[in-house]
């Protein structure tokens, strides 16, 4: 982490901006890559310079929202399995399945939530093209996820004191509760879904 943060310190202004898109750019491609550190510690660096808090959510939100978008681009041509078979770290084991499922019964409210939830979040874009839901519908959902949360990983860095890795660790923290969160809302939905459906006369 060190090292990274004095290579984030040696770069200009716009390089340190443009690292930033390409961080979470990266993140819809190859999830392993530490984007949210990345991010954090970018931020961190600018606001100890003469960054800005809305430069660094907006270069974050155009390679985040850009690399998802791609990826549902590819998602609806090719399908998930021709990607399942070219980048199989996108798909965590039986993560297909599961965001499948939350598709079909909760539509939106399961892409824009699902974006929250650690270790699956690359497999919504393009498991949301390949079932064809609508672009425009789909970017708003993940614009609203990544904004969200993005936005907080700004307010963190901008407001947080010398020490990265306080900031790292409160980053961490709120991943943990959004994920919790997120899943909990994503499981109340899928409840009331199915008890509506119960109601039902037969």
């Amino acid at each position: 982490m060190i090292d990274m943060l004095d290579w984030l310190s040696t770069l200009p202004e716009p390089l340190l901006y443009g690292a930033l898109v390409l961080a979470a750019f990266a993140e819809n491609l190859f999830p392993p890559l530490p984007a949210d550190t990345v991010i954090a510690l970018g931020a961190f660096v600018a606001a100890r310079g003469q960054g800005s808090a809305v430069a660094v959510w907006a270069a974050t939100m155009l390679g985040n929202v850009g690399g998802a978008m791609m990826m549902y681009g590819l998602g609806h041509r090719f399908g998930v399995r021709w990607l399942q078979e070219r980048v199989p770290s996108l798909f965590p084991s039986g993560a297909t399945e599961r965001i499948t499922d939350r598709f079909k019964t909760q539509g939106l409210l399961a892409v824009a939530l699902s974006r929250f939830l650690p270790g699956v979040r690359a497999v919504v874009p393009p498991l949301a093209g390949a079932m064809d839901i609508g672009a425009l519908r789909a970017l708003i959902a993940m614009s609203l996820a990544s904004g969200v949360w993005y936005g907080l990983v700004c307010v963190l860095a901008f407001r947080a004191g010398a020490n990265a890795d306080v900031l790292l660790n409160a980053i961490a923290g709120q991943q943990r509760t959004a994920g919790l969160v997120a899943a909990g809302m994503l499981a109340v939905v899928a409840s009331l879904i199915w008890w509506r459906r119960r109601q039902r006369p037969s």
